[in-house]
């Protein structure tokens, strides 16, 4: 009894491993395909060095725009539209990262590319004193970078360089005060910043730089919080989509796993001496009326196990002949009776659920079930 519910959380904690790992897959393509990690960083520099974007700054398209307005006047559910589009509303200057739900599926891939123009030269000599802020800042680190899209790849910011980049940009000022006058006269949000740390480090310009790397170091852990939380989002957005494409009913796959545990133990105690009763694998076959050898559609009924039937209720499945060949099924109105039937429902919101806690909670308890140990390095 005890290897039936071992097989049941083992079956269990399979299939939503790999549906996690689908999700996750997924996740990293569209990451991938349009630069998230970039523009999500530089959003934040344009945002830090430069300040947000001004009042009425196209954001989306402006079909798109004049929708989103017209809804969040309507009286009902026009509060609700307000936080959910808040990134696409008219208003006072607000910050190129996602701001509401909406913006975090739309901002990135369909509005302004925060990112710089990719540069294949090294760092100027000569360092800019007008313009933005952030394309000087880009100019000293253009260096190690590869073109993405005609804009920069850079993703990621070491805070000792950033460091020697603040740096870099005060002697092109003639000092760290020169610096400073003009980020107070451009109106940068890192004036503040900048100004206190000076300030702290008593004009000590070793102190200055270290104090500039901390600070770095600690918007990056906050940038990196608010990356993750926005990620969530998506996550269950795919998470939702994988769920319907395949449709999976957590507990009608749960039932057919019992059911195999089940079969499996009538075949070991009756298969040698009493053949007739093995009713419980000819019910199986009975929505197969053309298969007129019984044993053959048992073999047949033993071979798909339930974690294989689980992954064939998509609106397209694969399958394998005998003679090796495979073929493209469409089962998109068996998909659909599928989606519409509310008996689904429970198990499609468990499987949900269930792809929320992500790939490494469910390879976590898979290695507890089974046993599996981590690598252990030497050094350990």
């Amino acid at each position: 009894m005890l290897s039936v519910y071992l097989d049941f959380a083992i079956g269990l904690a399979l299939a939503f491993l790999l549906l996690s790992l689908l999700v996750s897959g997924i996740n990293e393509g569209l990451v991938r395909l349009f630069s998230v990690r970039s523009k999500f960083l530089w959003a934040y520099l344009r945002d830090t060095l430069d300040g947000g974007l001004p009042p009425g700054h196209a954001r989306v398209l402006g079909t798109f725009a004049r929708l989103v307005q017209r809804l969040c006047r309507l009286p009902v559910i026009g509060r609700i539209g307000r936080r959910v589009f808040r990134d696409f509303l008219p208003g006072q200057a607000r910050s190129r990262l996602p701001i509401s739900v909406a913006g975090v599926f739309l901002k990135f891939p369909f509005t302004g590319d925060p990112r710089p123009v990719f540069r294949d030269e090294p760092a100027p000599r000569e360092i800019p004193t007008t313009g933005s802020v952030t394309d000087a800042f880009h100019a000293r680190i253009q260096q190690i970078d590869h073109d993405k899209g005609g804009r920069t790849a850079i993703s990621q910011i070491p805070p000792e360089r950033f460091g020697v980049a603040i740096m870099e940009l005060a002697m092109g000022h003639g000092g760290v005060p020169g610096l400073l006058t003009r980020l107070r006269e451009q109106g940068s949000p890192l004036f503040r910043p900048l100004q206190s740390v000076w300030e702290s480090a008593a004009e000590d310009l070793d102190a200055f730089r270290v104090g500039v790397e901390r600070w770095f170091d600690g918007e990056m852990q906050r940038l990196s919080m608010l990356y993750r939380r926005y990620v969530r989002w998506v996550v269950a957005a795919i998470g939702l989509v994988v769920t319907l494409v395949f449709t999976v009913d957590a507990l009608e796959y749960g039932k057919e796993l019992l059911k195999d545990d089940a079969r499996r133990a009538v075949v070991a105690a009756l298969a040698d001496t009493a053949p007739e009763r093995l009713a419980s694998l000819r019910e199986a076959c009975a929505a197969s009326p053309g298969n007129a050898d019984t044993y053959a559609c048992v073999t047949e009924v033993l071979s798909s196990p339930a974690f294989v039937r689980v992954f064939g209720n998509a609106p397209l499945s694969l399958s394998v002949a005998e003679n090796g060949t495979t073929s493209l099924t469409w089962n998109g109105g068996a998909w659909w009776e599928r989606v519409t039937t509310p008996e689904h429902w429970p198990g499609f919101l468990l499987t949900f659920v269930a792809l929320l806690f992500g790939a490494s909670f469910w390879w976590d308890v898979l290695r507890r079930i089974t046993g599996l140990r981590p690598k252990i390095t030497p050094a350990e």
